[in-house]
């Protein structure tokens, strides 16, 4: 469910971020109408349901859990340098 709500607010960044760098335009070209809806008569339908339910609760048991052990090693990692167009 993070999941899903991150990647709505990622896509709503991106698209306000286009928006302000003008490469996504929105225009409204037809006002809203909401249709004309009447209803005469009718009734409900009634439901009747057999749930079952859900218990939760907790057990102590004792299990296997692998350890980690870390250590230092020296190791060679690339770089990059970046200049800006006249420095030199």
């Amino acid at each position: 469910m993070r999941a899903i709500l991150a990647l709505i607010g990622l896509a709503a960044l991106v698209l306000v971020v286009l928006m302000s760098l003008g490469m996504v335009r929105v225009e409204q070209t037809n006002e809203m109408a909401f249709p004309t809806v009447t209803f005469d008569g009718g009734r409900a339908p009634e439901f009747q349901a057999d749930v079952g339910r859900v218990g939760i609760g907790e057990t102590n048991k004792t299990i296997e859990v692998p350890t980690v052990a870390l250590e230092n090693k020296t190791v060679t990692l690339p770089t990059l340098e970046v200049r800006k167009a006249g420095d030199e």
